[in-house]
């Protein structure tokens, strides 16, 4: 699914237009970012969490050539499935 037909769901299941569910969508989506950047955990009953993961620095190797270089530290977002959204996708059955 795409972002443009993400929208005309949200339109039609909201009976709104479009461009209103545009502007809700960027509206979720700023301020799911804004939190993770601040380093908050976004919890979305149903849907699942998003957070950040600190990736600490490490030692890699270059494929081509086997030269070892250093990766710099970092952060990833994280996201973890809730027990909901599993389960339907998987049909109703957990594990």
């Amino acid at each position: 699914m795409t972002q443009s037909e993400l929208i005309a769901k949200i339109a039609a299941d909201a009976s709104i237009s479009q461009a209103e569910a545009g502007r809700f969508l960027d509206a979720v989506l700023s301020a799911v970012s804004g939190a993770l950047s601040k380093g908050d955990e976004v919890r979305l009953s149903g849907l699942g969490i998003f957070d950040v993961a600190e990736r600490a620095a490490r030692e890699g190797r270059n494929p081509a050539t086997g030269a070892a270089l250093k990766i710099a530290a970092s952060k990833a977002v994280r996201f973890r499935a809730a027990k909901a959204l599993k389960d339907s996708v998987n049909g109703g059955k957990s594990k």
